[in-house]
């Protein structure tokens, strides 16, 4: 059961949709989470680790950057909302894919959907709605509501998630208290240059010392581990912000950005400006 992370929701779309065999598509990769509810009808949504039916009686959630598709050959409704949380607690956290649903969540979708008018999707293709553009659209219309509606929608969406969060873990259990310690600390300084002097200070060791605890507990070395979260990191910025690619890597303390490149490439098996292009034809 997992006690603190920090938790900031922001809705960006939400809406009831009848779909007819139309909600077909492979590759979609967000930077935001999904929450599905079933009216009526079912769907299958393909997860990396297989095909999942969805159906009436659960919440679905799929979170922020994980790589999945849609089939659908009949006559279905869901409800649909996507919810963006800035800190990205599901690098963090591994969460269920569905939970029992009950009256008062439905209700609760109802009232989130009433609350909030005018925010269903022009279009179902992710790729018109998974770009910076209307990232920041969707992100920015918060501001136009009331702030009460905005208090009560944050309010309905915590007790939404909570259901999830509830039989949330830690994708990593870390045992040493030590690599917990350093572990937070490169998230939260992923900007810098971190060395391993550093980190070995941090943990009270000598280098030779941290690096064999930091690889027993992690499973990689610290370098391997730091660059994993810096090119995450480089994908979320693909992705919200305009900057040229050679910038976000010096943003993430690459000095050679040829060296980010293969980096990117490597991990996500496709190069930053094939990722940014990607997306730029997405924008509708």
């Amino acid at each position: 059961m997992v006690k603190k992370e920090n938790l900031n929701l922001i809705l960006l779309n939400i809406a009831r949709k009848e779909h007819d065999a139309d909600w077909n598509w492979k590759g979609v990769h967000s930077p935001f989470a999904r929450i599905y509810m079933v009216e009526s009808g079912s769907a299958k949504v393909i997860m990396p680790d297989g095909a999942h039916t969805i159906e009436p009686g659960y919440l679905y959630l799929v979170p922020a950057f994980v790589t999945h598709g849609y089939e659908n050959d009949s006559f279905f409704i869901l409800y649909y909302i996507h919810i963006y949380d800035e800190q990205n607690i599901f690098d963090r956290l591994s969460f269920p894919f569905k939970v029992v649903a009950n009256e008062s969540d439905k209700m609760q979708i109802q009232r989130l959907l009433a609350i909030n008018p005018g925010r269903e999707l022009n279009r179902s293709d992710p790729d018109t709605y998974d770009n910076h553009p209307t990232l920041m659209q969707n992100i920015a219309r918060n501001d136009q509501f009331p702030f009460y509606t905005i208090v009560e929608t944050k309010g309905i969406l915590l007790q939404l998630f909570s259901k999830f969060l509830e039989k949330a873990f830690f994708k990593q259990e870390i045992a040493d208290k030590r690599i917990v310690k350093v572990v937070r600390h490169i998230r939260e300084n992923i900007n810098r240059n971190i060395g391993i002097d550093e980190l070995a200070s941090i943990s009270c060791l000598t280098n030779d010392h941290f690096i064999r605890l930091f690889k027993k507990e992690m499973k990689c070395t610290p370098i391997q581990y730091i660059n994993q979260k810096k090119i995450e990191k480089a994908q979320l910025m693909l992705l919200i912000n305009d900057k040229p690619i050679k910038e976000i890597a010096y943003d993430l303390s690459f000095e050679n950005v040829s060296y980010f490149y293969r980096l990117f490439r490597k991990m996500t098996g496709t190069p930053p400006n094939r990722y940014k292009r990607k997306i730029a034809e997405g924008e509708s």
